[in-house]
């Protein structure tokens, strides 16, 4: 794992190692130095743009290093500020004779075209809001190169460093991030920004009291997809249960998916349960799982305790794919939060039903709980309402929202604050995927665009419950291995399909493949 920092706790360890008696200076030089060997072998000249903070420092440290290898480079200017340390190293650059002149706007995008590698230093990690003038026009005149090749210190101009959110940003072919990579360089637009990212270690000491955030590696997983014994059974595996379905989603062939995921995944025993008059439709679709009938009216199911007193006995549970949001749906929540004792994972409709239930019944319940929303459901679920009852019954939302935009920008932080107080795993998707319970966060990056499509969070449910099945001494560990192996395996069908034409079952076609690289 790669331990990553916030903005904040950058900052602050930045200021704890200059404490300590490394001169910032120095460590502005290590990160110049580190940039060049990262790109000293990038074809000439060099056009380096510099902002007037530090970031520009890193520029100027890059610029009279590439001048003493006799490299060609120009540095542009936005402004005549400097930070104190990238003054010194612009005087440097002066002395060296560089070329150097303010960025005339009007001039500048002719100008910047004629370089093949264009180095991108004008905002770092610090910025947030809004991209003004001149630099959003300068931002725009760098996209625009579209022969050149784009290096960002630190990170992309204009992304935020803690969430990846921005109006504007430079799109790079390559990010040098310098210290710790930060939470930014994965969450919101950072995938279509970045193609790729380093790091370079300049010596920078982590402050004891950062938040424990660590993005996930393919090497992290080894002991959640390990070898089998030859003794052992289908019951060493977990017996799961995936509870879903309603008349009016056609989702209930889904959970034939669903379970097919799951097996793949590694369960023992799945068994399907589901409004009985579905039975005709998911059970020609399955073969290893069995199907278990709930009492419901149309197609919708109708909460019967005794029907569901006999599924408290199952390992992990995936509960609310398509079952519709209603009292009966609630109801069967209630009752598995009260009574159940394995792992509940809460997902779609269940997610729906938990926001218009009393949140004392999650501190208070008798199961371990996962929650796997998506930004809109979480916003649902932390303003403590649904968003369906408020219109239908003509109510206003409670003064306590958390809209989307609230958890986009702060997406860490409303997963770890609901999980702690909660005491349960939460799974966050997005572009990149956020699981903490609260003391620890990781950052899941593996899959793509093509995942973006009705059924791929069913997909997710369903290997999700398959592998806390045969995984419930380190639950945490597990959520986060079910987001990479599932982000991995849609990689693999995105690049057989493409993601425009790829669907959900194609991503669960690819679970073998995905499992078996992580083995």
């Amino acid at each position: 794992m790669i331990q990553l920092l916030t903005v904040s706790d950058m900052r602050e360890s930045d200021k704890c190692t200059i404490a300590n008696g490394t001169d910032s200076k120095i460590l502005m030089y290590r990160a110049g130095e580190s940039i060049y060997n990262a790109i000293k072998d990038l074809p000439a000249p060099f056009a380096i743009i510099c902002g007037n903070g530090n970031n520009a420092g890193d520029g100027y440290v890059l610029a009279s290093l590439l001048k003493k290898a006799n490299i060609d480079c120009k540095l542009f200017r936005i402004t005549e500020r400097f930070s104190e340390d990238g003054k010194y190293y612009y005087e440097q650059c002066s002395d060296s004779a560089i070329y150097d002149e303010i960025i005339n706007i009007d001039s500048f995008s002719s100008a910047i075209n004629a370089f093949p590698t264009i180095v991108d230093c004008i905002f770092g990690t610090g910025f947030h809001g809004e991209v003004k003038e001149p630099e959003r026009s300068v931002i725009n005149a760098i996209n625009a190169c579209s022969n050149s090749f784009v290096v960002s210190i630190d990170i992309n101009s204009g992304l935020n460093g803690d969430n990846g959110l921005c109006d504007i940003c430079v799109h790079s072919d390559l990010t040098i991030s310098i210290g710790n990579m930060k939470p930014g360089h994965f969450l919101g637009n950072a995938k279509d920004v970045c193609k790729k990212i380093i790091n370079y270690d300049i010596g920078i000491q982590p402050v004891d009291n950062h938040q424990k955030i660590y993005l996930t590696e393919s090497t992290d997983f080894k002991e959640i997809f390990k070898s089998r014994a030859n003794n052992s059974n289908k019951g060493s595996y977990g017996y799961i249960g995936l509870i879903g379905g309603s008349q009016c989603y056609s989702g209930a062939i889904r959970l034939a998916n669903m379970a097919a995921c799951a097996m793949r995944s590694g369960s023992g025993v799945v068994k399907i349960a589901a409004p009985a008059s579905l039975g005709q439709i998911i059970m020609p679709a399955i073969l290893e799982s069995t199907f278990y009938p709930l009492s419901d009216k149309n197609g919708d199911l109708i909460f019967v305790e005794s029907e569901f007193k006999k599924l408290l006995t199952l390992s992990s549970i995936a509960f609310g794919m398509g079952i519709g949001n209603s009292e009966e749906t609630q109801k069967a929540l209630t009752y598995l939060l009260k009574n159940y004792t394995g792992t509940l994972i809460i997902d779609a409709d269940g997610l729906n039903a938990l926001a218009s239930l009393d949140s004392s019944l999650l501190r208070t319940k008798s199961c371990k709980v996962i929650l796997t929303p998506h930004p809109k459901e979480f916003s649902r679920i932390l303003s403590g309402i649904n968003s369906a009852t408020v219109q239908s019954e003509g109510k206003k939302p409670p003064t306590n929202d958390i809209s989307v935009n609230n958890i986009l920008c702060k997406p860490i932080y409303y997963a770890a604050e609901y999980a702690k107080a909660n005491n349960l795993i939460v799974l966050l998707k997005g572009s990149s995927t956020i699981i903490s319970d609260g003391n620890t966060s990781y950052i899941s990056n593996s899959g793509c665009p093509g995942m973006a499509t009705a059924g791929s969070g069913d997909v997710l449910s369903g290997i999700l419950a398959a592998v806390c099945g045969y995984n419930k001494d380190n639950l945490l560990l597990a959520t986060a291995a079910t987001a990479y192996m599932t982000g991995l395996a849609g990689e693999k069908a995105s690049s057989k399909y493409g993601d425009i034409s790829m669907i959900a079952s194609d991503t669960a076609s690819f679970i073998p493949e995905a499992i078996m690289e992580l083995m």
